[in-house]
């Protein structure tokens, strides 16, 4: 197997359903990730030597899910200079908006990238991820515009059953 180049990581293991979504959308791209679980309030300091030792593990963007409060992405931007990417967990009763407002309002100077609440988001996380690495490798590059061309095929198809439906 190769090595992971990109580390799905998530504030708990009851947030893996959802964060499985940006793994599938890896593996359709052929890219290399990881699945790990650390927290930036039950576990700060490895949260933080996890972000720390992330790109001399070879791993060039790192995607994190997490609810309520959801500063994981936030802590391990601060600790990193590889793009982040945050997925907001819909895990209390907020649905998902505490953890979204929570993610997307980072400082000037630690940016993080956040995508929409729960699986949607997740899947494009992975898709962003993707996209990051594909700038600098024409295969997965080619993978994206297949990806497009899929999508908007789809859409055709659709169209046209509607059409012939009415």
């Amino acid at each position: 197997m190769s090595k992971p180049v990109v580390s799905i990581v998530m504030g708990s293991d009851s947030d893996l359903e959802i964060m499985r979504e940006a793994g599938k959308a890896l593996e359709g791209f052929g890219i290399a990730y990881e699945l790990d679980v650390t927290s930036a309030h039950r576990s700060p300091d490895r949260t933080a030597e996890y972000a720390r030792r992330a790109a001399g593990r070879g791993v060039r963007v790192i995607i994190a899910g997490a609810g309520g409060a959801a500063h994981l992405a936030g802590v391990i931007a601060a600790h990193t200079t590889l793009p982040v990417i945050g997925v907001p967990i819909p895990s209390t009763s907020l649905n998902g908006m505490d953890s979204l407002l929570a993610t997307v309002q980072m400082p000037a100077g630690i940016p993080v990238a956040t995508v929409a609440i729960g699986k949607p988001g997740a899947t494009n996380a992975g898709i962003l991820a993707a996209q990051i690495l594909g700038v600098m490798d024409s295969e997965i590059s080619k993978k994206l515009e297949a990806h497009k061309e899929k999508l908007a095929a789809g859409v055709e198809e659709k169209s046209r059953k509607l059409k012939a439906s009415s």
